[in-house]
């Protein structure tokens, strides 16, 4: 059976999540700043816990963002690190789309607005809808003020507002939802989710390729033609 690894510290939160032999483990902490020294042994952690070694992995998952820059960047360190030490292929997933695939798992919502607080008066953003047990994106992610945030063309019904964009800036959010929880952050439990479902796809790529997802590289001004 697959053994996936999946771990996250790109906001506030840091965790962790192991699937092996069909059991799900996994361990969350909110712990700004700290995430740099609690990683490596919460992964060591959960291992232990399974009683498996590193090299029974078969891939590693990752919150590739968007989020804190730095928190994002830790992420990718260590997942190339384990990667490249062991040889194994790894599985890069949208932060946003963790967000709305814990709102799935923990509040039943099929369809959500994910915003994460990006600072500078902007929010990351997207939009999913849960088809077969999994959040997948309506059309695009992005970083933009709170006003301009709005759901794909065509797209209607009920939505639930997930994360910390809501939690700051969701009184400037153009969009009724059913309801919100502004203050969820990313779990590895639910980006493990995503991860088995890109792995049973053959999603997953090697190690060079874990690389990170800011969106807010996507917006920078062009410059004028000379």
């Amino acid at each position: 059976m697959t053994t996936l690894l999946a771990l996250d510290t790109a906001t506030e939160a840091c965790s962790v999540a192991l699937l092996h032999d069909g059991r799900v483990l996994s361990h969350y902490e909110v712990i700004p700043r700290l995430h740099a020294q609690r990683l490596l042994p919460m992964i060591k952690d959960l291992l232990d816990q399974a009683d498996l070694p590193l090299a029974a992995l078969d891939a590693i998952a990752f919150g590739r963002g968007p989020g804190a820059f730095t928190g994002v960047r830790i992420a990718i360190g260590v997942v190339q690190g384990l990667a490249f030490a062991l040889d194994r292929p790894v599985l890069p997933v949208s932060n946003l789309a963790v967000l709305a695939q814990r709102a799935l798992r923990e509040q039943g919502a099929q369809q959500v607005a994910a915003a994460i607080d990006a600072r500078m008066d902007e929010v990351y953003w997207g939009c999913y809808r849960a088809e077969q047990g999994e959040m997948r994106l309506l059309g695009s992610e992005a970083v933009l003020p709170p006003e301009q945030a709005s759901l794909p063309p065509g797209a209607g019904g009920d939505w639930f507002g997930a994360g910390t964009g809501w939690g700051a800036y969701g009184a400037r959010i153009p969009l009724v939802t059913r309801s919100q929880d502004g203050t969820m952050l990313p779990h590895a439990e639910d980006l493990l989710s995503l991860a088995r479902f890109a792995w049973a796809r053959g999603e997953a790529v090697v190690a060079d390729e874990a690389q990170p997802v800011y969106l807010r590289d996507k917006v920078a001004t062009p410059k004028a033609p000379q």
